[in-house]
């Protein structure tokens, strides 16, 4: 098997499939596949994926959109009903990829290794929250990107949003993770 720029080539088949894990997200709006950087960032790919074995995703909302920024989710359920989560994982925000248009990323509170399950997708470059340029100097962690469904992702940046819960920004009618799930990626 030959690999060039991420994709493994399968040259007695003819097939081609992501080096990587890729999982499709399920939404109330449509589904999108992201491919997950197991080599860039190990430990996030692998907290992340525990959670989708685990089914945490299933039926939790997309609560927090901007549409000049980013869409996220993973931590609540309908109603902003806060999911109980894992422990925190380390930060691996210094993996070297950068908070570009379609890329995923863990969400984390002020302090550095405080990501759970909580991910967005950037809807624009966001290159301020790479490590390099961070006020904080640590920066988010980027562990994936879309490789198809955008157009998804786009639908969800303009739904309406509104406050609820103490929070600001969350979408006036939920937007629905319905499931994750890794998929096997093969084209010819």
């Amino acid at each position: 098997m030959l690999v060039l720029c991420g994709v493994a080539f399968a040259a007695v088949t003819g097939t081609v499939r992501a080096a990587n894990p890729v999982v499709a997200i399920e939404t109330s709006h449509g589904t999108f596949k992201v491919e997950l950087f197991e080599d860039k960032a190990p430990v996030t790919v692998k907290n992340f994926l525990q959670y989708v074995e685990d089914k945490h995703y299933d039926g939790t909302i997309f609560h927090r959109v901007i549409s000049d920024f980013m869409i996220q989710g993973g931590g609540f359920e309908p109603g902003m009903k806060e999911k109980k989560t894992r422990e925190p994982i380390k930060n691996e925000s210094a993996n070297g990829l950068s908070n570009l248009k379609g890329t995923l990323s863990m969400a984390r509170t002020n302090v550095a290794d405080s990501a759970t399950s909580q991910f967005y997708v950037n809807v624009k470059d966001n290159t301020f929250l790479d490590k390099a340029k961070a006020r904080d100097g640590v920066g988010y962690c980027v562990f994936g990107r879309v490789i198809e469904g955008m157009d998804v992702v786009e639908k969800i940046k303009a739904v309406e949003t509104g406050t609820a819960g103490g929070h600001e920004n969350v979408p006036t009618k939920d937007v629905v993770i319905k499931s994750v799930k890794v998929v096997k990626e093969e084209k010819k």
